[in-house]
């Protein structure tokens, strides 16, 4: 039964000597006999403390970083709030990035809850403050929906909580906000230090993604797999962004951002995420998707697929063109080197193929020039990287110097993601160009030796991307 439809009781005020008079709406009273047993006739319940979690070393040494960063200021990072969808419903919680990375707590994370770092002689004194559970000896435990243990199951106690992270634990009562607190997002000198922490990514973080990336490619092979019966289903896009959430789901936490499944002319939309369309043979599908894990940390991979197992010529032309740009920016990206590097190597390739096709007013090396060219990026809008983490979009609140111009070191982790799109209604170039869409996009980690490609064993060439399809789907 659904929370929506069900929990009649939950906000009604509890008196545990007498039933509320209030019995407005769907809210219901709660009889004296419901009183006086609810809390009776319980098996215990018996709690046993779980070890600290792998990343707790991790975590430890990450907040000894944001302590030696803000020596003698109070920190509060709070986990964040529940949202509302509709009415009673909200959206499914997920606690704040910057949160999660100091306390490893991620898809466990109880929401409203605060980390804060009390400042000492030597450091600070971090605690976690949380809302204790609502078990069966409160009046919560049957009358709240929001966290009584009747309605959404058993929820961690301070003791728990405190051994599987490795950090003490208080009330949420106790905690006590000051005016002299420093508190992320509201401090802007806080909030960047703790973007700018995850732009290098330590072991923990590493295997996380790569775990991430091959439930991805589970999901890509499922959706191969199932062409037959998405081209037969009226809203197909539909069915690619199903089949792949079921994927998710089941080996991680969900999807790390909303499935772009753009079949035909939606893939020249950068964000087309209503995926209501048919996927029609002759047509491309780009498929925009990753898998975020229970850590939290996503993939983010893009495949273009010939819907009718075999590109056309001009399709195939296209697609070739944006490996190209891919691989030219996978040669730019070494330890060392500006990570601006990657999208200029891109974006050579681009301007270089779309004026030899006779679609720019100007030469290509007019159009890469910076102050008056970009006639190019009228087909290839968007950026070729970002980093990537526990946000799909990882350290957005960097410095512009440690981000778009710093320099690449061993342990980050970022996309290359070229594209190549023309509209169905773009007249500047021939008819038969109108409508393809084309996206290759690839998870990076740089290491000392130069990058690896940790989703090169998904099919990425024209040939390989032919026989997957070939091979899974008939």
């Amino acid at each position: 039964m659904s929370t929506s439809d069900s929990d009649t009781i939950a906000d009604t005020p509890v008196d545990t000597e007498t039933a509320p008079a209030e019995n407005t709406n769907r809210k219901q009273p709660f009889p004296r006999g419901f009183l006086e047993t609810i809390s009776e006739g319980w098996a215990d319940r018996e709690t046993v403390p779980s070890p600290a979690r792998a990343q707790s070393a991790f975590t430890a040494a990450r907040r000894a970083a944001v302590s030696a960063a803000f020596a003698g200021r109070r920190l509060v990072i709070p986990a964040g709030s529940a949202k509302q969808r509709s009415n009673d419903t909200d959206y499914p919680f997920r606690a704040h990035s910057a949160f999660s990375h100091l306390t490893g707590w991620a898809a466990d994370t109880v929401p409203d809850s605060v980390l804060v770092f009390d400042p000492t002689d030597d450091g600070h004194r971090v605690t976690l403050y949380l809302r204790e559970r609502a078990d069966r000896t409160t009046a919560e435990f049957y009358a709240d929906a929001s966290v009584g243990e009747f309605w959404i199951g058993p929820r961690p106690s301070l003791a728990g909580v405190a051994a599987d992270l490795g950090i003490d634990t208080d009330h949420l009562a106790s905690f006590e906000p000051s005016d002299d607190d420093v508190r992320l997002e509201d401090d802007a000198d806080l909030t960047r230090f703790l973007s700018e922490l995850r732009l290098v990514k330590d072991d923990y973080e590493l295997g996380q993604l790569r775990e991430a990336v091959a439930a991805t490619a589970r999901g890509f092979d499922d959706i191969v797999a199932d062409l037959p019966r998405i081209i037969a289903t009226e809203r197909g896009e539909r069915v690619v962004e199903g089949v792949f959430h079921l994927r998710a789901r089941t080996d991680g936490n969900g999807e790390g951002y909303d499935t772009i499944a753009a079949s035909g002319p939606h893939a020249c939309y950068l964000h087309w995420t209503r995926n209501d369309g048919p996927v029609v043979p002759g047509d491309l599908i780009l498929i925009d998707a990753g898998v975020e894990v229970d850590s939290l940390y996503t993939a983010d991979i893009t495949r273009t697929l010939p819907v009718s197992g075999t590109f056309t010529p001009i399709q195939r032309r296209i697609y070739e063109t944006v490996r190209e740009a891919a691989d030219a920016a996978f040669a730019a990206a070494r330890p060392g080197v500006k990570f601006r590097a990657v999208h200029e190597a891109a974006m050579s390739v681009i301007a270089q193929r779309v004026a030899e096709w006779g679609l720019l007013p100007v030469s290509a090396e007019e159009a890469l020039d910076a102050d008056l060219g970009g006639q190019h990026r009228r087909y290839m809008v968007h950026g070729t990287s970002h980093h990537l983490g526990i946000d799909v979009h990882d350290c957005a609140q960097a410095r512009r110097e440690m981000y778009y111009d710093g320099v690449l070191e061993p342990g980050m982790v970022f996309t290359i993601e070229p594209g190549l799109y023309f509209q169905i209604d773009d007249l500047t170039v021939p008819e038969e160009y109108r409508g393809i869409g084309v996206r290759i996009e690839d998870d990076i980690v740089m290491t000392a030796d130069g990058p690896v490609n940790l989703s090169a064993g998904i099919p990425r060439t024209a040939d390989e991307v032919e026989a997957w399809i070939a091979r899974l789907s008939s």
